[in-house]
């Protein structure tokens, strides 16, 4: 009996960490085959390679897919996922996948999207179901209605998902494979590595220690034309409060630049003794890093999940995370650097008090998304459920 083919796309420095154990449990599966594809932003180096820590995690590489236009503003975003239908689809094509996954709501996996379900190849969609802001929102319910097989991260996402009509017995519930790399993290959560001798990054050799914060603050696509001021107020916020911090790159979003531009900008002028700035790090160190700090800043969705889950106190800034389920950890902002900084102290006030929370999984999603993917009956044809 042939083993079926799964072909994962991974567009981006998140969405490694996304389906990571996934990609290992089809891997190890007896009767599945991996077929994986590298795209867009995960292929660059100024968004922090991403694909070294894949390779150096064992995997083989079927396909590397360049389609990033340089601009990183709404026009540039829509010209690359025009590029990712296009060149992804010809990769399907002479992958010839029983199925394809596509990852979460980033703008690109629209592509990955399209490509697949207009070839009529069975379409899984990752972590469907979910309200946040900005142009993810729409692009994680359009994945939704084009993908026939759903992976969920939480009962309440499996119930809006059947509620778009999509087929019960196609739409599971499997927790975040980011999780999985927590539930590993948290057996051992020691800070082993000396993060800037192991990965360098630009700016002072702070005296991290004793104490430390780690921001991670990406544009707001629907937002875009204020992502230089957001980030010079958060920015302001925690070099007056002087705590030594760990600051990571943007993601390639639509105003990356002016975030980009506004840390550059703000580096020169200031000179902040206190930040060091990173592009990216393996999944298990970032996490080892965040288990050791006193609190994550900023709007990435690893405060959501990921930081539930070890109880590690974030302040959440903005509105790009707005509507999604969250833990006692997450304490929400405003843009105001005043806001910006109290969050911060109060946060600095949890340590330890803030409860762990399995919301989004309990450790084995990877296991449970690969024994279904290799039971399942494939389909590529669907009818709205009402």
């Amino acid at each position: 009996m042939s083993k079926r083919k799964i072909c994962a796309v991974v567009t981006a420095r998140p969405s490694y960490s996304r389906i990571k154990t996934a990609l290992k449990a089809i891997q190890e599966h007896p009767k599945l085959e991996l077929q994986l594809v590298v795209a867009a932003s995960a292929l660059l180096g100024r968004y922090g390679n991403a694909i070294n820590y894949i390779e150096e995690d064992g995997f083989k590489i079927d396909e590397k897919v360049f389609i990033v236009l340089e601009g990183e503003n709404k026009t540039s975003m829509a010209k690359t996922t025009g590029l990712g239908v296009m060149e992804l689809a010809n990769t399907f094509y002479n992958l010839k996948p029983d199925a394809v996954i596509t990852i979460a709501d980033r703008f690109e996996t629209i592509a990955t999207s399209i490509a697949a379900s207009y070839q009529n190849i069975p379409l899984v969609h990752i972590q469907g179901g979910e309200v946040t802001g900005n142009i993810d929102e729409k692009v994680r319910h359009a994945n939704t209605k084009l993908a026939d097989i759903h992976f969920v991260a939480s009962d309440e996402a499996k119930a809006r998902v059947i509620k778009m009509g999509e087929d019960e017995n196609y739409v599971f519930n499997t927790g975040c494979p980011s999780i999985d790399i927590a539930f590993e993290v948290s057996k051992n959560s020691k800070l082993n590595f000396n993060p800037i001798e192991k990965y360098g990054g630009v700016g002072n050799k702070i005296d991290w220690e004793k104490e430390y914060i780690v921001v991670m603050q990406h544009p707001v696509t629907t937002e875009y034309k204020q992502s230089r001021e957001n980030v010079y107020k958060t920015l302001k916020a925690v070099h007056e409060l002087e705590l030594p911090t760990f600051w990571f790159w943007p993601n390639v979003d639509s105003g990356a630049d002016g975030t980009s531009k506004g840390i550059r900008s703000y580096r020169e002028e200031h000179q902040p003794d206190n930040i060091h700035f990173f592009k990216n790090m393996k999944p298990e160190d970032f996490l080892r890093l965040l288990c050791n700090s006193k609190c994550l800043v900023g709007n990435s969705s690893v405060g959501i999940r990921e930081c539930a889950f070890l109880g590690v106190p974030v302040v959440n800034i903005g509105t790009r995370q707005h509507g999604r389920l969250r833990g006692d950890n997450v304490l929400d902002v405003t843009y105001d650097e005043n806001a910006i900084k109290q969050g911060i102290l109060n946060r600095l006030q949890m340590q330890n008090k803030v409860t762990q929370n399995n919301i989004y999984g309990g450790g084995n999603s990877g296991e449970k998304m690969a024994d279904i993917l290799a039971n399942i009956e494939l389909k590529y044809h669907k009818t709205i459920m009402y």
